[in-house]
């Protein structure tokens, strides 16, 4: 069960949050990204930023932070995390909780994801893609970084990365967003 906190930017409009982040969707979204994920803990699959997670916490309810944002803030935002100035799509930010509090904790935090709405859209309209397609890919995209995928790191983890995010948006009935 993934139990998503949502918040927002106050320059974000009242009909963009309807639109697109309803949070029965983005529920939808993030727990078949993460049943996806979890089903391949049994095939030796590790996620990076949770090795050392006694297997059995995987049961608790997972928590997550949404956070919607304007394009000063998230400019600000990732010259701070990334000292990259320019508002980025969406951001990453992974719990930083010890393992030993995470185990005594209810839940499994998962961290935050700050996505920048005018970015995605921006995107969306230059990808050819509706906006909700492309948030969606974004969505799943950020969650994997939440458990320590990251494309960056080389060609290897890139194409696992990509991989998972094709099978997760198939289940979505989003297509690859890589051909």
């Amino acid at each position: 069960m993934i139990i998503l906190n949502q918040n927002h930017s106050e320059k974000i409009q009242q009909t963009i949050l309807k639109e697109f982040y309803q949070l029965d969707n983005l529920s939808f979204i993030c727990q078949i990204t993460m049943d996806t994920m979890l089903s391949k803990l049994s095939k030796a699959v590790i996620f990076p930023y949770f090795a050392d997670l006694i297997k059995e916490n995987w049961q608790k309810p997972l928590e997550l932070d949404i956070y919607i944002t304007d394009p000063n803030e998230g400019r600000q935002l990732n010259f701070e995390a990334r000292q990259k100035d320019y508002a980025t799509n969406i951001l990453s930010y992974p719990s930083d909780l010890p393992f030993d509090m995470i185990n005594i904790l209810p839940n499994v935090m998962l961290g935050e994801l700050v996505i920048c709405h005018e970015v995605v859209e921006k995107q969306a309209i230059e990808q050819e893609k509706s906006v909700s397609q492309h948030l969606t890919h974004l969505l799943v995209h950020g969650i994997l970084h939440l458990l320590g995928f990251d494309h960056e790191l080389g060609e290897d983890e890139r194409l696992e990365m990509e991989s998972f995010e094709i099978e997760i948006l198939e289940k979505l009935g989003v297509s690859n967003p890589y051909e």
